[in-house]
């Protein structure tokens, strides 16, 4: 791994990923005049629901759509600086201008009808974390999936010392890598980018997931992932992609139009963990199904792309990483929104059959 790290000029951390080694006049320094960075939001836990909001105002007014030479994640010019002084960059990852966590966040005053209280039954508490921005490339037009098997390989490289350097601070309980791709998904920056939120708790979705594994284990002695993996690949019909370290598939309860779940064929807890070989076969992989999404409609899919991590410093021994990519893409002019059923109830209801989907994905004749 070929990194450099450096501060901007509000003191926000910046790290720039090298695809080979680092250039031997380093990088510019950051030439703009900012204030300090002290963003700050608060967590309110709602009882009912077992779960923490996040409320961050200051979010209100960050950058939304600009055109494409006023972009703050291209590099900087002699003219015009952003928020990489670079003037030509790999990969560089940066802490949020705006983010909806902070380590800066004070504790927040009391809110009238949620005392705070010992336990987290009712409770406010300062928005501790950490929010960063990964730009996957310098080139504003490009997408994910346009990029070289070796910038992947320095993206993945990216998310993996990112998140071992935030499982190391000590609020951080669980460290999410994610990308949002296209307007329809709600991105706000056309430059090609990810995310990296370090959360002071265990996200619920994960809660709910490891309180199931942990279930099955108690009652089966066997282990979900697993048999969920197994049970994937012995079927086929849902499966995309088999590599010697991979498995992408379409899972039998898809509740997106087109979702696709890649796993390690050996179990790690999270991306730090994978080995060389891995994240070669990684990079590969990943790239085939972002571009079989494209081919599905001979258009750009939006989608999000969520990797599932294990927490900091529980249930490491029964997580599994995996990535869960989907998409609200049903049909060229169509798109799946989020209504009454599944908003209101958390029920999805999915208008393609994951075999389809998945049929699809494999570009299968007459699958369309």
């Amino acid at each position: 791994m070929h990194k450099l790290t450096d501060r901007l000029a509000d003191g926000r951390e910046l790290v720039y990923y090298f695809d080979t080694e680092i250039p031997a006049d380093g990088v510019p320094a950051d030439r703009r005049e900012l204030p300090a960075h002290q963003p700050a939001s608060a967590l309110r836990f709602d009882p009912l629901r077992g779960e923490w909001v996040v409320v961050a105002t200051h979010r209100q007014g960050r950058t939304h759509l600009p055109s494409d030479d006023a972009c703050p994640l291209c590099p900087s010019t002699e003219s015009r600086d952003t928020e990489i002084p670079a003037r030509a960059y790999d990969v560089a990852v940066f802490e949020n201008r705006f983010p909806s966590l902070a380590m800066t966040s004070p504790e927040p005053d009391l809110v009238p009808g949620v005392p705070a209280a010992a336990d987290d039954a009712h409770a406010v508490r300062a928005g501790l974390g950490r929010c960063e921005v990964v730009c996957f490339t310098s080139d504003h037009n490009a997408s994910f999936g346009d990029l070289a098997p070796v910038r992947v390989r320095t993206v993945i490289d990216a998310w993996s010392d990112r998140t071992a350097a935030l499982a190391e601070v000590p609020d951080i309980e669980q460290v999410f890598v994610f990308e949002n791709r296209g307007v329809e998904i709600g991105v706000t920056l056309a430059h090609p980018h990810g995310q990296i939120f370090g959360y002071p708790f265990v996200a619920p979705r994960t809660q709910r997931i490891l309180q199931n594994v942990r279930g099955y284990r108690d009652r089966t002695g066997r282990d979900l992932y697993e048999d969920l993996l197994q049970a994937e690949l012995d079927a086929g019909v849902r499966v995309i992609v088999r590599t010697e370290h991979w498995a992408a598939f379409v899972p039998a309860a898809a509740r997106w139009p087109f979702e696709v779940h890649l796993y390690p064929l050996r179990r790690v807890p999270d991306l730090p963990a994978l080995d060389k070989a891995a994240r070669d076969d990684l990079a590969l992989v990943y790239l085939d199904v972002l571009r079989r999404l494209d081919a599905v409609f001979g258009m750009p899919m939006p989608y999000i792309a969520a990797w599932h991590q294990a927490p900091v410093r529980r249930d490491r021994e029964v997580s599994w990483l995996h990535l869960e990519l989907f998409s609200t893409r049903r049909s060229p002019g169509k798109l799946k929104f989020l209504a009454g059923s599944e908003s209101g109830m958390d029920v999805f209801i999915n208008d393609i059959a994951p075999e389809r989907a998945a049929a699809m994905l494999r570009g299968d004749d007459g699958a369309m």
